[in-house]
Formats: structure tokens, C-alpha cells, sequence
């Protein structure tokens, strides 16, 4: 019997993703397998799932073996109490190559002070005024998933004196690691720039807050295109206008689109990209969520399985 698999998420998802599924099913041995976005509940072996899709209630697909999200993110669906089968993530080597891209060229703009030349040709020659060396620079990774060890390790790599903070103790080459409530100051204190890539759970909330980005440096950028309720918006403004934090660059938000009317767009020391830091290539998440589908019919062991307690 060959596999039947769902495709439950958006239309336009499907016009891009339904080429490279079938590329990679053909690719692993699975080119007998059903794909599709209509099959009856109780056929369906695999569920290719967006939150955001048509599927709200698993209970009728009793047969199913995972749940394979197409997001990194599985705050939309970990507490689904209909789900009762394992959930993947998503963990996309293009997704991790373009977030550790878009870190790494805003680290380097702050870092290097790119936008005081960029917007500020007035004519004036200020010689002598030069960035430190990178390992003079202190950054610290809060979220140390796949996301934030790939982005540690690349900004160590460019010899930033670079540090990462998770829930728990990681070991990462050139990284200084730490964890818990005392490692998280201990890291903020070090961080000339903080890059945020903490999953969204009711633990991380608020991570920075009126009284974590006080332990910041005075000067201090903060980076995130982590998750939008990572950051108190109204402790950051005023952490903004105080002159304490120099910038923050913010590719997710709270509420997104980011409504016009919301500070953040006017603040001469915001800059806002449209949750673009990384984005889910269809060939190479198709690759990802293969293997599971083949791994789910030969018994090994799924990948990327989420701890619905922790919730990531």
C-alpha cells in the first residue's frame, strides 16, 4: 500500500510546493505515494500542515502516522488538543542559510555603523571615526535551536566575542554558553548587540523587558527575527527614547502586518523589514519533509519531533 499524503495549507502554497514534493518522493522511492489537497480524513497517512491551512480538527484522521509543519514555528498548532500524533518542525537548511544571511549583514551594519554613512552625506569629512575589531564586539544569540547555534557559530567565525543563552546547557565551538535566569543577565551584560531567535512560548514572553534590556550595555542594538512576543514593545521604546538602546532592527511583531499606526514605523532608531529574515525554500523543505514520510514507512525513527510540554 503506498502512502497517501495531505497537503493541508493555503492554495498558494500548494502551486509551490506540489513540483517539489513530488521531486523528492520520486527522488526517495515514494513516486507511487498520493499527494494531494483532498483526500478522505481517515486515508490520509501524512498531513504536510500550515496553521494557517483548512485542517483545525485531526481527530478524523485516524490512520495518520506525523504531522509535518511546513513552519520552523509551531506555536499555532502545539496546543491543538485534537492532535495526538507526533509533530515535526520545520528544520529547512535553506531556512537556517537565509536566517544566518540576514543576521550576519544586520550584525555587520551595526556593527561596522554602515547607516551613519549611508544616511548621513552632509558634506561633512569625519576622518578617524572607525568601528572596533569584531573580536572587541560582544554579541549574544538568545535561542540556541538549530536558527540560533547556526548563527552563533558564523558570527564566532568572524571572531565577534560571541555569546548564546538557552533554557538549557549547550555546547557550541567559540560560543560562550549559558542558561537559565542567572546566564541570561550574564549574557545581556556582555551583548553590544543581542539577536533574538527564542522559540514563542508563555516562558519566553517578554524575554526583554523593562528590566532585562536595563542589564544591556548603554548603546546596545537589538536585533530580532525571532518571534514578535519576545520583546515588551512599549519597554523597548521607552529603552529607545532614554537613549539606553542605540537601535533595534525587527523583522516580526506582535501583530502582523504591523499596523500603521504603531510607533515602531515612525521611531527614528527603528528600522522594520516584513518578517523576510528567512523564508522556507520549497525544494529544500520538500527534501525535509520527505525523509520523514520515508522514514515514517520504513519505521525509523521522525526527525525534529516537538515537545508539546515545552512547546518547540
Amino acid at each position: 500500500m503506498h502512502p497517501v499524503i495531505l497537503f493541508a495549507a493555503r492554495p498558494e502554497r500548494w502551486t509551490q510546493y506540489q513540483a517539489p514534493l513530488r521531486a523528492a518522493l520520486t527522488k526517495a522511492g515514494l513516486g507511487n505515494a498520493t499527494l494531494t489537497t483532498d483526500a478522505a480524513p481517515e486515508a490520509v497517512d501524512y498531513i504536510v500542515y500550515a496553521p494557517n491551512g483548512p485542517v483545525t480538527d485531526f481527530t478524523p484522521f485516524t490512520r495518520a502516522k506525523a504531522v509535518l509543519n511546513l513552519w520552523a514555528g509551531v506555536e499555532d498548532v502545539v496546543g491543538n488538543t485534537t492532535l495526538k500524533v507526533p509533530l515535526a518542525r520545520m528544520v529547512d537548511y535553506g531556512l537556517t542559510e537565509g536566517m544566518v544571511e540576514w543576521v550576519v549583514g544586520h550584525t555587520l551594519r551595526h556593527h561596522l555603523g554602515i547607516d551613519a554613512h549611508i544616511h548621513g552625506q552632509d558634506g561633512i569629512w569625519r576622518a578617524g571615526i572607525v568601528p572596533p575589531l569584531a573580536r572587541n564586539r560582544g554579541v549574544a544569540v538568545l535561542g540556541l535551536g538549530e536558527l540560533g547555534r547556526a548563527c552563533a557559530t558564523v558570527l564566532a567565525a568572524l571572531n565577534f566575542r560571541t555569546h548564546g543563552w538557552a533554557r538549557s546547557p549547550k555546547d557550541i565551538t567559540g560560543v560562550t554558553t549559558h542558561h537559565g535566569a542567572d546566564g541570561l543577565q550574564e549574557a545581556l551584560r556582555a551583548a553590544e548587540i543581542v539577536i533574538l531567535l527564542l522559540p514563542n512560548t508563555p516562558a519566553t514572553e517578554d524575554t526583554l523587558n523593562t528590566r532585562t534590556l536595563a542589564l544591556l550595555p548603554k548603546g546596545a542594538v537589538v536585533i530580532n527575527p525571532g518571534r514578535g512576543p519576545l520583546i515588551n514593545d512599549d519597554a523597548l521604546l521607552a529603552a529607545l527614547d532614554s537613549g539606553h538602546i542605540a537601535h533595534a532592527t525587527l523583522d516580526v511583531f506582535r501583530t502582523e502586518p504591523l499596523p500603521a499606526e504603531h510607533p515602531f514605523w515612525a521611531h527614528p532608531n527603528v528600522t522594520v523589514t516584513p518578517h523576510i529574515a528567512s523564508e522556507t525554500r520549497p525544494t529544500s523543505a520538500a527534501e525535509v519533509i520527505v525523509e520523514n514520510i520515508r522514514r515514517g514507512e520504513t519505521g525509523e525513527p521522525f526527525l525534529h519531533l516537538v515537545d508539546r510540554e515545552l512547546g518547540y
